[in-house]
């Protein structure tokens, strides 16, 4: 079972289709729609907007709650397999997995693509993944790119030292680069990456 954790874009055709692909490979693929309390984004292409008027006002106690609730239908469907859980994001969700990785003890594997690490902290969000470095309750594989403007090279390096875990950076690849919808795309980091997270899976019981 694989919780797949929305862009900041919401849970648009990508994230579906990332949920599709899992499916064909015979996990349980759940992506929640983890904002929608505080607004619909689904209309919003500027990034700047949806910040301020929906991802600035989503509690981290919300988001962590809304997973653990996934979970916890999942398990009482039959749907799926909690005892072989894993989470993965990308960008608000990498940075979400990041977090969740340090909430939840019945995770077996937690993959976080490209996820800001050291945004400033705010009352509704209060942590950032550097703050949990070293806690997460489960193995973490971060992908990450070399040419990534947001999240520079030397703060992945903070990451990569601070928490121990295993980190894959692409020298050529920039913010997004599995978003295959988008200029930012890198077909071979996406590949590779993808391929790396499966196997973490299967490496770690999921």
């Amino acid at each position: 079972m694989v919780l797949v954790v929305q862009e900041i874009f919401g849970v648009h055709p990508h994230i579906q289709d990332i949920c599709r692909r899992l499916a064909q490979l015979g996990y349980l693929a759940i992506a929640p729609e983890l904002y929608a309390r505080q607004g619909d984004v689904s209309g919003m292409t500027n990034h700047d907007e949806i910040r301020e008027r929906v991802v600035s006002k989503v509690p981290d106690t919300q988001v962590l709650s809304d997973l653990d609730a996934a979970v916890a239908w999942a398990e009482a469907s039959g749907a799926g397999d909690a005892s072989r859980l894993a989470v993965t994001g990308f960008c608000w969700g990498g940075r979400t997995t990041w977090i969740y990785a340090a909430h939840s003890d019945r995770l077996k594997a937690a993959v976080p693509w490209y996820g800001r690490l050291n945004q400033d902290p705010t009352p509704l969000q209060p942590r950032n993944p550097l703050m949990v470095a070293g806690r997460h309750k489960c193995p973490v594989l971060g992908l990450y790119g070399g040419k990534d403007a947001s999240i520079p090279v030397e703060v992945v390096e903070r990451m990569r030292a601070a928490s121990g875990c295993e980190i894959v950076l692409y020298p050529d690849a920039g913010h997004g680069f599995f978003a295959d919808y988008r200029p930012s795309y890198n077909p071979a980091a996406a590949e590779d990456a993808w391929k790396r997270m499966l196997e973490f899976f299967r490496q770690h019981g999921v």
